[in-house]
């Protein structure tokens, strides 16, 4: 079992919301999953496999309602994929330490929080155009570091996208989604390649997933703002990073 069964609807209940908000700005909520599943105490052995397995779905929603409005930009996509795949899939292959993979996943949290704020929400009037090697070394890091984790990415790209210059915010999401998913299959093939399994509530928790995944990329591709929601989840993140850190 994933869960304790008392607990089942409390679970269900956050995911569509963590979803939903992911959707909403482009994202598989791999991070959301995680931080959730690590409140419930959730071993990792089933996180990094089960967020992957959401990922595909929720990115691949994202995707399409912010392709569908002309957002998606394929160069500046290849420019990372073309490195994060291969890297996706050897992160994914590796197992890392218990320990160490809480206090990473920690960290990163707050990276989360941050993105969640629109901390690095902030849009170029001038875009820069990325040169091979950038998009090599930043894609080959993320999609290492994401397969190892059991992240698409996402929350590291776009803020390096917006940061850089490399696009505008609708445009880094597009991006961003379609990275995220390709990095998702490879690392979670990765995982299943060296013996990994996912469980069979783990697909379960898809259909739950992919209804607020469908809601957030629709609303999110639109011009709304979800901030009241976004601060509950960042509340949700701190406190699992805080867990995460402290045991």
């Amino acid at each position: 079992m994933i869960f304790e069964t008392q607990y089942i609807w409390l679970f269900l209940l956050i995911l569509p919301v963590i979803s939903f908000l992911y959707a909403s700005v482009g994202h598989g909520g791999a991070s959301g999953y995680l931080a959730l599943m690590a409140l419930f105490s959730i071993s990792p052995e089933v996180m990094k496999p089960t967020a992957l397995l959401l990922n595909l779905f929720v990115a691949a929603i994202a995707f399409y309602y912010y392709y569908k409005e002309g957002y998606f930009n394929v160069k500046l996509f290849l420019s990372f994929a073309i490195a994060s795949i291969p890297m996706a899939f050897l992160g994914g292959m590796i197992e890392v330490d218990t320990s160490l993979y809480k206090k990473i996943l920690g960290v990163l949290l707050i990276f989360a929080v941050l993105k969640m704020l629109n901390v690095f929400g902030k849009e170029s009037n001038k875009i820069k155009d990325i040169k091979i090697w950038q998009g090599l070394i930043v894609g080959g890091a993320i999609g290492f570091f994401s397969g190892l984790i059991g992240i698409g990415g996402g929350i590291i790209l776009t803020p390096i996208i917006l940061l850089l210059h490399w696009g505008r915010m609708k445009e880094a999401a597009a991006v961003s989604a379609l990275f995220i998913w390709v990095n998702s299959a490879s690392a979670l093939t990765g995982q299943l390649s060296s013996g990994v399994s996912i469980t069979i509530e783990s697909f379960g928790l898809v259909t739950i997933a992919i209804i607020g995944g469908f809601v957030g990329g629709y609303f999110g591709s639109k011009k709304i703002n979800n901030q009241n929601l976004r601060y509950i989840l960042s509340f949700v993140l701190v406190i699992a990073s805080v867990k995460l850190l402290t045991i």
